[in-house]
């Protein structure tokens, strides 16, 4: 019930993080807002690994610590998006002051910030192939994953109010799905059912 109500939770938090945008710099109130986001995605995504693994085992071993190095590396830019407006500093500023330490930005912004929308993306099409979730639910956070850094690179705020509703629409029927156990992994542990016993000796034969 938790998990699915955090997978509902975070979209909803992180769009409404996107009204507090200033100009093309994030801020206090947004960094702050996606960092209580980020809680309850690990939160979700964790569960939905957990899930998912007795049928895709290697990819949940892989997956699962990419999603969450994403969801860090979202932490990360909340982080710079509250320090710029703490020291009065432009979006433009704290990237070229960030670019003069490149293995920082690398393994702390760029390649983490890169994990989140690839390793939704993925997700999406693994839950839709398995048929945990409608086809088109897994397609819509596929496609979510591919609005969202397409809408937060140039900081255009109506893509991102786009990329976040698709988000929240898509984690939301995951959500529920999750919160009320019907996500359709239960099939495997469905008994076959019996061949007929061709041998056996039917009623009124000779």
């Amino acid at each position: 019930m938790i998990a699915g109500a955090s997978l509902i939770i975070a979209p909803a938090v992180q769009a409404l993080s996107t009204f507090f945008w200033d100009g093309h710099r994030q801020g206090l109130t947004t960094g702050v807002l996606i960092v209580i986001a980020t809680v309850c995605w690990i939160t979700g995504i964790v569960a939905v690994f957990r899930l998912i693994e007795p049928r895709v085992p290697r990819y949940a071993a892989i997956g699962l610590p990419a999603a969450i190095y994403g969801c860090v590396g979202g932490v990360s830019f909340a982080v710079q998006g509250m320090n710029e407006e703490l020291f009065h500093v432009s979006h433009a500023e704290a990237v070229q002051l960030l670019n003069e330490h490149p293995p920082a930005a690398f393994f702390g912004f760029w390649i983490a910030g890169l994990f989140f929308p690839v390793s939704l993306f993925v997700l999406g099409l693994v839950l839709a192939l398995i048929r945990a979730v409608p086809v088109a639910t897994g397609l819509l956070i596929s496609a979510g994953a591919i609005a969202f850094p397409i809408s937060r690179i140039p900081r255009e705020v109506a893509f991102a109010h786009l990329a976040d509703l698709i988000l929240l629409i898509s984690f939301a029927s995951l959500g529920v799905l999750l919160a009320t156990g019907r996500m359709g992994l239960l099939s495997r542990d469905r008994p076959a059912t019996p061949a007929p016993d061709l041998n056996r000796t039917q009623p009124g034969s000779v």
